[in-house]
């Protein structure tokens, strides 16, 4: 409230995903309670929470749910959207049974045992994409290897052939971008078009010809009636966006801070055993989710000293959180020795917590770790160029240049 007894409305920039450095504003934000109201576009007002505990607290609620069909003012658009979106029929927008199920159906795919057993495949793709650089002694980061990496990890799991595969890093920029202009609405509907072409024809070779991938599995559990066709489509889309996306911006942001803070790289090229806990400190200073997930009140609903009614978008910040000031000592600190720290909220929390966390955090560390090993004097090969971001509500790096030593790929065979 203002001094006023106002409420103050925050304006959220559109494209914070891809701004400098936003952690300032959700800390003004902050200043003025950990719940705020926040403008995202002239046409939307919604609740943000920026606080630490606050955000644990409704990312465990029950009572929030996680569809947008009830949202006072948005039902005519939602309607709209369950008709054509067919990512509303995955377990991204589930509540209660209905989530449980759908994540029942491919859980066992990312247990800790299942990615342990993938870490020489991981190792293998990573080791492949950086002999392609090792001798030129420069690359860009994002395309040559954040990029590629996650999507030959998940193809192998997931069961998506390489050939003939279309470009899923551009057709999820499409997917991910804030539908808020006629421009951005056509072209996610053409991303999702495309992806439905891609699917179709692959889901049905797999329900004929099963194999020993995800695919398979969930084709499956649609023969059992345990998953309806539209969910089965939603499903394989999901996995894709969320498994690559999210890993590849996970892997870019933390070699760009990295770079960024060359004291840290020094430290964890010194020590090693140091990684573990860097991955977790990097997704808690530069996670991909920049903004926040959203939550839908159905009743009234407090949350520290505000009362939210019902048919309003909470959006619970991720990145704000991950830098509480009444949590984390010194957050806009990048410390890879940082010690006794709470859980990062990256990945979320709760039952809508990231499925792939195991499988990103794998991929992450062993990317990390093999670029330290084998590239130590690793560095931007700018550091005075302002690097953009990729388009979208994900926090990613849209390029990486990157110098060092050229290496004749052998010598670390």
């Amino acid at each position: 409230m203002s001094e006023q007894g106002q409420t103050i409305v925050h304006d959220m920039p559109v494209n914070v995903a891809q701004q400098p450095n936003p952690y300032p504003l959700f800390e003004r934000i902050r200043e003025h309670g950990v719940v705020q109201r926040v403008r995202l576009n002239p046409a939307l007002e919604v609740w943000m929470v920026t606080g630490y505990d606050e955000a644990v607290s409704a990312l465990t609620d029950p009572r929030l749910s996680s569809s947008p069909v009830r949202v006072t003012g948005l039902a005519e658009e939602m309607a709209h959207q369950e008709r054509t979106n067919v990512l509303m029929a995955s377990m991204l927008v589930a509540d209660g049974a209905d989530h449980t199920r759908l994540r029942n159906l491919v859980s066992r795919a990312f247990t800790a045992r299942r990615v342990e057993a993938m870490a020489p495949r991981i190792q293998a793709h990573t080791d492949a994409f950086l002999d392609r650089i090792a001798s030129r002694g420069t690359a860009d980061l994002v395309a040559e290897f954040a990029l590629p990496l996650p999507m030959a990890v998940l193809g192998e799991l997931i069961g998506i052939p390489t050939e003939n595969q279309p470009d899923f890093a551009k057709l999820a920029v499409g997917l991910i971008m804030p539908p808020n202009t006629p421009e951005r609405l056509a072209k996610g509907a053409r991303a999702r078009a495309e992806l439905t072409e891609f699917y179709e024809p692959l889901l049905a070779a797999r329900k004929a010809e099963p194999r020993d991938d995800l695919l398979s599995a969930l084709c499956a559990a649609q023969a059992e009636e345990r998953i309806s066709d539209r969910e089965l489509l939603a499903m394989a889309i999901l996995l894709t966006l969320a498994g690559h996306e999210t890993t590849a911006s996970l892997i870019a942001n933390g070699v760009h801070a990295l770079l960024r803070h060359p004291d840290q790289w020094a430290a964890l090229c010194a020590d090693p055993s140091l990684l573990p806990g860097a991955i977790e400190e990097l997704l808690r200073y530069e996670g991909p989710v920049s903004r926040g997930v959203a939550r839908f009140t159905v009743e009234d609903f407090q949350i520290a000293d505000v009362t939210i009614p019902p048919g309003e978008m909470i959006i619970i910040g991720l990145a704000a959180a991950n830098r509480d000031p009444a949590r984390y000592d010194r957050p806009d600190i990048l410390d890879v020795a940082r010690r006794e720290i709470p859980q990062q909220l990256a990945f979320g929390h709760g039952v809508h917590f990231c499925l792939g966390a195991p499988l990103a955090r794998a991929e992450a560390t062993v990317a990390l770790g093999t670029l330290l090993r084998r590239f130590p004097d690793l560095h931007l090969a700018d550091p005075d160029l302002d690097l953009t971001r990729r388009e979208g509500i994900l926090r990613g790096m849209a390029e990486l240049p990157v110098r060092f030593t050229p290496r004749d790929p052998r010598m670390d065979g």
